[in-house]
């Protein structure tokens, strides 16, 4: 296995000043914490939830990490470069067929020497982890398991520190973040760093309703009791997961024309369009300061544009 110092002593990712018209025409302060650049391929939240992981299976002496995902999936490729980096053998349990071993993701999770094992959408959703991994066959002796999206107590930390770090750089918290969120576990690890009056808005990525409820018991679960600074704002989901309209496209374009940062349209071009239209409709008082937190998930650009088009730009 390889040395880990590098999780330890990363430099911080950078905070951007952003200039865009609808902010500053309503005296607002707009940032953007850039984790997509933490990482060519571990790189923003996922780098933050697997940061602890990772440093536990060494104290434990694991040797393989094996997780679960989608055929597009941002974990399964920031596991598998994380294992080839770190020097972890890695196992990713794919949701679909195995004819979609060929997209830009999953051929990447290969290069990474990742084993690919697929399994039905019914088996994902309807089997807990362990139980669904005695099925397939896969050994876990000398494993670190990890849920979708890595969405587990260990996560909580590593997104703490992504508060703790844009304070510092900042010199005092901001009044706003805000982030995408699909498992929630960023928002619950970052819900633990906050202080004072700022307070944390999470995106839903996906339509339900249900993520409220996900961030409260994941905090239950890992020992913290949430406040009252942060909430699920359910209404910029674009229909659901991977969900998409041209408004939503023709934004992430135009936000990138303007800004040289580029969203995908997954999860961060969501969350910086509500942003966007929470400033519009006067949600923000003059003399706000907000840091957008970039999650990365750039890599599902590709694959986006392999289904629907060159329309991501």
């Amino acid at each position: 296995m390889k040395n880990l110092d590098l999780l330890l002593h990363h430099p911080p990712s950078p905070l951007q000043t952003v200039e865009h018209e609808v902010f500053s025409e309503r005296g607002l302060q707009l940032l953007v914490k850039r984790d997509d650049l933490l990482h060519p391929h571990v790189s923003g939240n996922k780098w933050r939830k697997l940061k602890h992981n990772l440093l536990e299976a060494q104290r434990l002496g694991l040797t393989r990490l094996v997780t679960f995902g989608g055929a597009y999936s941002n974990h399964l490729v920031a596991v598998a470069a994380a294992g080839l980096a770190f020097g972890f053998d890695t196992v990713g349990v794919v949701s679909g067929e195995p004819s979609s071993r060929g997209n830009t993701t999953l051929s990447f999770a290969k290069e990474c020497r990742m084993d690919l094992v697929f399994t039905s959408r019914a088996n994902m959703r309807d089997k807990p982890g362990p139980e669904l991994l005695q099925l397939l066959g896969i050994e876990t002796a000398d494993a670190l398991v990890l849920p979708q999206g890595g969405a587990n107590c260990l996560a909580l930390p590593g997104c703490r520190e992504l508060v703790e770090e844009t304070v510092a750089q900042l010199g005092h918290a901001p009044d706003y973040f805000i982030v995408p969120c699909g498992t929630g576990a960023t928002l619950a690890g970052m819900h633990t760093g906050l202080s004072g009056s700022c307070q944390a808005l999470g995106v839903a990525v996906l339509k339900g309703g249900f993520l409220q409820n996900e961030v409260e018991k994941l905090l239950a679960a890992c020992g913290d009791k949430p406040t009252s600074n942060w909430k699920v704002l359910d209404s910029y989901h674009f229909g659901g997961y991977a969900k998409w309209t041209p408004e939503l496209i023709g934004f992430i374009n135009d936000f990138k024309e303007k800004t040289g940062i580029p969203l995908d349209p997954i999860y961060t071009g969501k969350a910086f369009f509500a942003a966007v239209d929470l400033a519009e409709k006067g949600f923000f008082p003059e003399g706000t300061s907000i840091v957008l937190v970039h999650t990365g998930g750039l890599q599902g650009i590709a694959g986006f544009n392999e289904r629907f088009g060159n329309i991501v730009s």
